[in-house]
Formats: C-alpha cells, sequence, structure tokens
C-alpha cells in the first residue's frame, strides 16, 4: 500500500458534543486535497457514544480509521495514533478542532519545508486568540514561563494540541515517550531538542472552546511535577538511543 501523504491522529475521551462537527470537517477538508491521507481517531477508555460514532465516519471517509487506547491519558493516545499512522508527515489534532483545519497546509511542504516538527502557537507573531477570557491568557502565559524556565527555553507555547512531526522524527520520539497525561507534549520536544531535531513555531488562529478540560492554574503544579520527572528521566540515560 503507497505511504499516505499526511496522517492526523486525533484522540478522543468523551467526546460525543464535539466529534461529530470535528470529523465532518476534517474529512471534507481532506477529500479537496491533492496529497493522500489518512486519520486515525484513538478512543480513550471514552464512556458516551464517542466509540460509535468513530465507527459511523469510518464508513462515511475512507481514509478514517479508529484505534482504542487503554491507558489513560491523551499522551497515551496521541502516542498510539502515532505509532500506528504510516505518512510522510504525522499530525496531532485536539478533537475540539479549536484550530481551523484548513491551516494543517502550512505545515507541510510545500508552504514548509525542511522542518523535523512544526507546532502550533497561539503566541507567535502573526497568531490571534478569539473568545479567551483574558483569566485563561494569563494563567497560560505563567504555565509556559515555568515550562520555558525549567524545560524548553525560547518555545512560546508547548501546550497547542496542533502539532506535526515528519516520519523520521515521529518514529524517534514516540519511542521513548514516557508521560501519558498533558505533559507529554513538554516531554516528546524536550527530547526532540536533545535529538538536535529542528522545532519552528506556527502563528495561528485559534478559537476558545468552554468545554476546555485544562485547567491552567491546577494544571501547573503537575506539569512542574512531571518536568522533573523529564529531567530525572534524561539524567538516568532513559531518552539516549542506546536505551
Amino acid at each position: 500500500m503507497q505511504r499516505p501523504f499526511l496522517s492526523i491522529i486525533i484522540p478522543a475521551y468523551n467526546e460525543e458534543s464535539r466529534l461529530p462537527d470535528t470529523l465532518t470537517k476534517v474529512g471534507t477538508f481532506l477529500e479537496g486535497q491533492v496529497y493522500s491521507s489518512e486519520v486515525w481517531i484513538v478512543d480513550n477508555n471514552s464512556t458516551d457514544r464517542t466509540a460509535e460514532i468513530i465507527q459511523e465516519y469510518i464508513a462515511r471517509f475512507t481514509n478514517f480509521q479508529g484505534l482504542f487506547e487503554k491507558e489513560p491519558g491523551k499522551g497515551a493516545a496521541v502516542r498510539c495514533g502515532m505509532l500506528k499512522a504510516q505518512g510522510e508527515f504525522l499530525f496531532m489534532c485536539d478533537a475540539d478542532l479549536s484550530m481551523p483545519i484548513e491551516e494543517v497546509n502550512k505545515f507541510l511542504p510545500p508552504q514548509l519545508e525542511g522542518v523535523d516538527i512544526a507546532i502550533a502557537s497561539r503566541e507567535a507573531p502573526g497568531a490571534i486568540r478569539y473568545d479567551e477570557p483574558q483569566f485563561r491568557h494569563l494563567g497560560g502565559r505563567l504555565m509556559n514561563s515555568l515550562i520555558q524556565l525549567f524545560a524548553l527555553p525560547g518555545l512560546n507555547d508547548t501546550q497547542c494540541g496542533f502539532k506535526c512531526f515528519s516520519a523520521s522524527a515521529s518514529k524517534d520520539l514516540f519511542q521513548y515517550q514516557t508521560l501519558s497525561g498533558w505533559s507529554f507534549d513538554i516531554e516528546l520536544l524536550y527530547i526532540a531538542r536533545r535529538r538536535g531535531f529542528t522545532i519552528v513555531e506556527i502563528p495561528i488562529p485559534w478559537v476558545f472552546r468552554q468545554e476546555s478540560k485544562v485547567n491552567p492554574f491546577r494544571d501547573a503544579i503537575k506539569f512542574l511535577l512531571d518536568i522533573k520527572t523529564i529531567r530525572q528521566n534524561a539524567n538516568q540515560g532513559m531518552y539516549d538511543p542506546e536505551n
């Protein structure tokens, strides 16, 4: 089977309300592209109708496929999809589709060449935020300040849920991922820097969704504890190629 140009991985946990609109937009968009594609929707132990909806859309779009990941956590679901996908470029996409799917081409050749990892940024020059409460923005900036201070200096938005990996970067990085929760992005980018992969931030228009499961203030402590784990893992050689 010919390798698809683009793989899109969508983790989903209890997304029955948002998934139909997202999958319709993704499938319709991809039908209009000249490149080949596949979409992997990963059900992460949902207890609502998420699994049924995934099956409905697999029947509707021939390039859609479903996976089930028993281990809880968004990071576990993304890793499951990334290790299964076969694209030349692998794009993780939040189920709320807070970034318009049309923006995905900015992460791919020919618009972007010679980059290992491209991450969506709500802070890069040219980015636009819509409908975000000020307290949420301030909480996010506080969290990013901590991430830059202790793990990833120079990256202004590591937590936006839209990231694109070249096939070689994905194959290298996801096998070393140990975190399954929200901090998995930090771990992957931390490993990527140790490996010498190029990382660029792509400014995007981004719409705040009230249903977001992230709480910047509550999760800041968890991020700090996870960063401590990441640094300990690195010191123990867990991210080194020979392990």
